[in-house]
């Protein structure tokens, strides 16, 4: 039996040694020929506790772990960049112009 290997996205790392995998294909509908995102979302065994929300990562199908998690974590293949956090800059010339308005 061959061993299924995925790549996805960590959506959750919040649970101690289990990550979730969000896996996005698009598929052709076989009637109609549009096409559409179908996402799919996997547990997997994360021993290390190594992968982060946002990180690409692969992982492998193994024997189950428990009951939902029939995956574990192979490798990170990319790690996340992290998210932008927008400040507000407050601009000595710019507040006259606010109250003109």
């Amino acid at each position: 039996m061959a061993v299924r290997t995925i790549t996805g996205i960590v959506t959750s790392d919040s649970r101690d040694k289990t990550i979730t995998v969000t896996v996005a294909s698009r598929e052709t509908h076989p009637l109609y020929g549009k096409k559409f995102t179908k996402t799919r979302k996997y547990t997997a065994h994360d021993p290390k506790n190594d992968a982060r929300v946002g990180d690409r990562v692969v992982i492998v199908e193994v024997k189950p772990v428990s009951k939902t998690k029939s995956f574990q974590l192979s490798e990170v293949v990319e790690r996340s960049k992290g998210s932008v956090k927008m400040e507000e800059v407050e601009i000595p010339g710019q507040e006259a112009k606010e109250d003109e308005v």
